[in-house]
């Protein structure tokens, strides 16, 4: 399972990024390519303690059965998940700048998120509640690999 604790999935993350324009098609959803680097760089900061993200749920059912389903099963995410207001760069989420920049910024973003040591401790994910470091770059992995596919990356 890819994960952005290998140098070799974390390589190709970046490679894609890199391919990602401002005027990249989207295949399903609203945001535009740059609201959707906005979107992941939000992502990581929350997983930083850098900003707030609300608790979707306290259910058992998503803290067992859909974390195990969305991080360990081969399945590709659903598309068109509606994503929370405080990630959502039309409603709280950081607002687009200059593109190359936000994407050198999210390149940042995931840098820090990868190191072996780390300087931050992860919340608890709005949905699945408490994750392993193991979970967390892989979810790091999966949210980035959606979003890029959302693009045709």
């Amino acid at each position: 399972m890819k994960n952005l604790s290998d140098q070799n999935d974390k390589a190709e993350i970046l490679q894609r990024l890199q391919q990602l324009r401002p005027d990249s098609e989207r295949r399903w959803g609203r945001m535009s390519a740059q609201q959707a680097v906005c979107h992941l760089s939000d992502a990581f900061r929350a997983t930083m303690g850098e900003r707030a993200a609300q608790a979707v749920s306290s259910k058992w059912l998503n803290r067992t059965v859909v974390k195990w389903i969305a991080l360990q099963a081969p399945l590709r995410w659903p598309q068109g998940v509606k994503t929370r207001p405080e990630m959502d760069q039309e409603i709280g989420g950081t607002k687009p700048g200059e593109f190359a920049r936000d994407v050198q910024t999210l390149e940042r973003l995931i840098e820090r998120f990868t190191q072996a040591r780390k300087d931050f401790e992860p919340p608890l994910h709005p949905l699945f509640g408490v994750l392993s470091e193991r979970e967390w770059l892989r979810w790091g992995y999966l949210h980035m690999d959606h979003h890029l596919r959302q693009f045709g990356l």
